[in-house]
């Protein structure tokens, strides 16, 4: 019998439908059947959850089924899983969730060739943005990787024996934040941690019902503030044999001080909630920050934030609430080049940067040698009248490119990285922007692979100063027109637009948009002429690429076509029809499918092509005299010697 290489443990409770839903992904993975198991475990559900389960383990030997009194939260059921587990690595998934096709197989040879105790797949939702620690594959790194801290769900891949042997358990129970009292104990523990950043292995997908997202956080019984301070003292405890402790465990508590306590001072929670729950969880997080946090994590903080972190721990709620007003207004701009093809890759010039309510740049006042925060930004803010000083403008200061396959929910990364700099705005002002080339290289953008046929809506995400904005990258084009020209790239077609909203995306492989509507008028102006293949300047073509299928009408019969590169190295693209065509001797136009206007013309006898023209071409009498006796086999004899 094969050893079972991954115990895929799924904590289940009330799920319903659900179930049926995640489970293709789980029992369809490329790893065999008998080298994985599926280990689900009932909380005690009351609908008809445990009859589900018990119907697809019954059809799939590798799934076993177990039961517990209702714990009220997936800890409990997740430990029972891991008593069952005989697996090398133990993954862990929610019951409303799905693995990618090869996951389990790709994420068990990553742990295996780098000797993992922790690995970490690329997770894709539709709930969150997309995480930079997912932008590069890494073979080995530790804790010391602070990037690690941007992901601290269960939903990853960890060896079993290096959990028994460091007695890694979930907190049971009605324990809020469990998932980060389990990860970030293993991550200090970890010798060597993984991240297979190249495939999609983890999809973290939103409920229609809403039933994955966390209800009651600040619940008393559930222990919110407790829980966190008890994360905050293990990181503390789990750093203090470290070389450099203070460094490391400042970096470490960043994420914690950010994300679960200075969010309470920040838009949109400190707007939206009830002003009497939002006072209560103000004065809660102020405690936890001023007790258990040292001062050197809210001193390395950007400027925004730090002024968050002043106001929180100074008790400064109206302060606090007049901030995140004014920060809320704050927009991004992005500005995008000429797009244009270059070497297989769609590329353009880009420029990022952050405006005020006003639509005005977000500008930095220089006075007595030192760097302001713009005054505008801090208007009716208390404490602030005489300016905030920018000690470091670029803390934690970074910008980058994402594509989205709006498909699948998959994110990518677009080669090369976007600089912050500082520009002079005039009048004693400067400004930060983030700017760069876009370079998207359909064949190789998905982890190495071409993108899947499909919209690829692309993005950028900007961190300035303390603020971080998810902005679609716009240009100037008109909505629904093309941003560039049309490529053959791997042997398909490849059409950035606008869409409606003004983002710039790719279509790959004709998903929506088709070759022809866009290409309208340099179709019409083309004069070449071929024999059975006609240059198409307007399409541009990667070298080597493979020939493109396409539906072409002639007349009125429909052939198939292709798209092939051109005689130029393949820097623009060819059509190419077949030798012979059911039509009446003549010349006939060519269109493309959802098209009117002619893209060629293809002249015929007797059933046989003799060239395509372009649908401006000129054909003079000597040419119609050679078409008329083309058919004689004397002529053609002597066209062939005269073509030697």
């Amino acid at each position: 019998m094969p050893r079972v290489k991954v115990s895929v443990i799924v904590p289940v409770y009330n799920t319903g439908k659900y179930v049926d839903e995640c489970a293709p992904s789980l029992l369809g993975q490329s790893l065999a059947a008998d080298e994985y198991e599926v280990i689900y475990v009932d909380d005690g559900s009351t609908d008809d959850t445990l009859l589900r389960l018990q119907k697809i383990a019954s059809a799939h030997p590798n799934v076993q089924v177990h039961s517990r009194p209702n714990s009220g939260w997936p800890g409990a059921p997740r430990n029972l899983g891991m008593r069952h587990a005989k697996g090398e690595y133990i993954q862990f998934v929610d019951h409303d969730d799905m693995l990618g096709p090869e996951a389990l197989e790709r994420l068990y040879a990553h742990a295996k060739s780098n000797d993992a105790d922790v690995v970490l797949g690329k997770m894709s939702s539709t709930m969150v943005r997309p995480r930079r620690l997912f932008r590069h594959t890494v073979g080995a790194c530790t804790i010391e990787n602070d990037e690690l801290m941007q992901s601290m769900s269960p939903h990853k891949m960890f060896r079993r024996a290096f959990v028994e042997e460091h007695g890694l358990r979930f907190p049971e129970g009605p324990w809020i934040l469990e998932d980060l009292a389990f990860v970030s104990a293993a991550y200090l523990k970890a010798e060597r941690i993984s991240i297979l950043a190249d495939y999609p292995c983890y999809y973290w997908m939103k409920r229609d019902d809403g039933g994955n997202n966390t209800q009651h956080r600040f619940n008393p019984r559930h222990g919110f503030w407790d829980n966190c301070r008890t994360i905050v003292r293990q990181i503390k405890d789990g750093t203090s044999a470290s070389e450099d402790v203070d460094a490391l465990q400042n970096r470490l508590l960043h994420r914690l001080y950010h994300v679960e306590v200075l969010s309470r001072t920040r838009e949109p929670e400190i707007l939206r909630e009830d002003p009497v729950q939002q006072r209560e969880r103000f004065e809660a997080a102020r405690r936890l920050a001023v007790e258990e946090f040292p001062p050197a994590v809210r001193e390395g903080l950007p400027v925004v934030s730090r002024l968050r972190a002043e106001l929180l721990e100074a008790g400064d709620f109206d302060g606090a609430v007049a901030l995140a007003e004014r920060v809320r207004e704050v927009k991004a701009r992005s500005t995008v080049g000429e797009l244009r093809w270059a070497d297989g890759r769609l590329v353009a010039d880009v420029t990022l940067e952050l405006l005020r309510g006003d639509g005005e740049p977000l500008t930095l006042v220089e006075r007595d040698g030192k760097r302001w925060l713009d005054p505008e930004l801090l208007a009716g803010v208390p404490g602030t009248e005489g300016g905030w000083e920018v000690r470091d403008p670029f803390r934690l200061a970074y910008a980058e490119l994402v594509v989205k396959d709006r498909d699948r929910e998959d994110w990518w990364y677009p080669e090369g990285d976007l600089e912050v700099r500082l520009e002079p705005a005039g009048e004693g002002r400067s400004r930060l922007v983030a700017s760069g080339r876009l370079s998207l290289d359909p064949e190789w953008l998905a982890g190495g692979r071409p993108l899947e046929r499909g919209v690829h809506d692309v993005w950028a995400f900007v961190q300035l100063l303390g603020i971080d904005r998810m902005v679609r990258l716009t240009g100037d084009g008109t909505p629904g027109t093309p941003a560039a020209g049309p490529a053959l790239t791997g042997g398909r077609l490849a059409l950035p637009y606008w869409t409606g909203s003004g983002q710039l995306a790719l279509d790959v492989d004709q998903r929506q948009r088709r070759l022809g509507s866009d290409t309208a008028g340099p179709a019409a102006a083309n004069t070449a002429r071929g024999e059975r293949t006609l240059a198409l300047p307007y399409v541009a073509a990667t070298a080597g690429g493979a020939p493109a299928r396409v539906k072409v009408t002639v007349a009125a019969l429909s052939v198939d076509a292709e798209l092939v590169p051109g005689e130029d190295g393949g820097r623009t693209a060819a059509l190419r029809l077949p030798a012979r065509l059911k039509l009446p001797a003549g010349r006939h136009p060519v269109t493309l499918p959802k098209t009117d206007s002619p893209v060629a013309h293809a002249v015929v006898r007797d059933g046989t092509l003799l060239r395509l023209e372009g649908p401006a071409h000129e054909a003079g009498t000597g040419r119609r005299l050679l078409d008329a006796v083309a058919d004689n086999r004397q002529v053609r004899r002597v066209r062939r010697r005269l073509g030697r």
